[in-house]
């Protein structure tokens, strides 16, 4: 009899996960199926599943694996796959992480190498898994490669929960502030200090900034910002926009800073933070996700200022690895653990889901729920 696997499948917001099972695919040739350890509950996931990103509204349908930021183990290797993407021996058992988006290879985007920006990259997250191969999301016991994936070995001295937090927040983070060029003693300017916001602070430090300004309405983030390498931190609860905007021009002597970087998913903290850049700087918009939230823009503070705007969705797999280098080269600096807390078995998904949107709106938490299918 053919092993099977469990998933919990979105079935369309206000209504609960729903139980299904298939029997487990053989890999192709060159591809791997993995079991899944842990799984986060990101914040795309609360916005798919609260609703703020309707995809019957976009042509999609339901019925999807939600779950992205995951670590797994080598479950079954396929004909011809003997080493991950760095050529080291790969085996049945060993950890693994791998960006959980598939590019065609064929697009524009692709053949420039930009494969993260492939539409089928976008759609390859959000599939039906009513459709072979099934298992193409992290709430899942398990999760089916392409020969297009990437896969990368996890160092033994890192956690669960460390490894899957660079799948997304902490690599799409390291791909935007790399696009955006942050430089040695550069001034960089965090909008939001939730997960991504955190790890902003902390890869910013390593990337040489000279000086790093997290901006959020939650003491308890703020402060914890402060651990991840913030020099400086401003309360949105206390302030009006322009003491914002005034106090990251008076910590760069009226200049401004030189990267700003948007993590809060909020639409109408944009222009604020546009405010914010000097002559010449970078702004990346990673948070808002969600369509049809918009805000008033003024283009000629573009122009006047000779301002660059990076939309980062994704990232190209090799942030992924340079993950894992960050983390267990810096994980004794930085308290990585406490960005993670609450873990549920994958029976309990519409719990860990009210929790996680619970944590995510408390004004006292800086933690997020995960979910390990072994435990279910």
């Amino acid at each position: 009899m053919a092993e099977m696997g469990r998933a919990a499948v979105f079935t369309g917001v206000g209504k609960p996960f729903e139980p299904r099972e298939w029997p487990l695919p053989d890999p192709e040739p060159g591809g791997l199926v993995a079991s899944i350890l842990l799984t986060n509950v990101c914040g795309s996931d609360l916005h798919l599943w609260r609703g703020d990103l309707d995809l019957a509204r976009i042509g999609l349908t339901y019925g999807i694996i939600l779950g992205h930021e995951m670590v797994g183990r080598v479950a079954r290797l396929g004909r011809g796959l003997e080493e991950d993407s760095l050529g080291r021996p790969l085996a049945e058992g060993d950890r693994i992480v791998y960006p959980y988006f598939v590019p065609c290879g064929k697009c524009r985007a692709c053949l420039r190498g930009d494969g993260h920006a492939c539409l089928m990259s976008w759609g390859s997250a959000v599939r039906s898994a009513d459709e072979p191969p099934h298992f193409v999301g992290g709430f899942a016991t398990h999760y089916v490669l392409s020969p297009r994936q990437r896969v990368f070995k996890v160092p033994e001295a890192l956690s669960d929960h460390e490894v899957a937090g660079a799948n997304c927040a902490l690599a799409q983070v390291i791909h935007g502030l790399s696009k955006a060029r942050v430089d040695l003693g550069d001034t960089v300017v965090v909008q939001g200090a939730g997960g991504l916001g955190l790890y902003a602070c902390a890869v910013a430090r390593e990337m040489g900034a000279g000086r790093v300004i997290a901006i959020d309405a939650v003491p308890a983030r703020l402060a914890l910002a402060r651990q991840f390498g913030a020099d400086q931190v401003v309360d949105v609860a206390a302030t009006e926009p322009r003491d914002r905007i005034g106090a990251v021009r008076e910590a760069t002597g009226g200049w401004g800073a030189d990267v700003v970087v948007e993590v809060a998913g909020f639409p109408e903290v944009v222009p604020e933070g546009l405010k914010m850049l000097g002559r010449g700087g970078r702004y990346v918009e990673i948070g808002n996700i969600s369509a049809r939230r918009t805000y008033l823009a003024d283009p000629s503070i573009l122009v006047a200022g000779n301002l660059t705007v990076f939309g980062v969705s994704l990232y190209d797999p090799t942030a992924l690895h340079r993950a894992l280098e960050f983390l267990a080269r810096t994980r004794e600096r930085w308290p990585f653990a406490r960005i993670f807390s609450h873990t549920f078995p994958l029976a309990q998904i519409d719990r860990a889901f009210a929790e996680a949107d619970f944590l995510a709106r408390d004004e006292k938490s800086v933690t997020r729920a995960a979910i390990a299918p072994g435990g279910a």
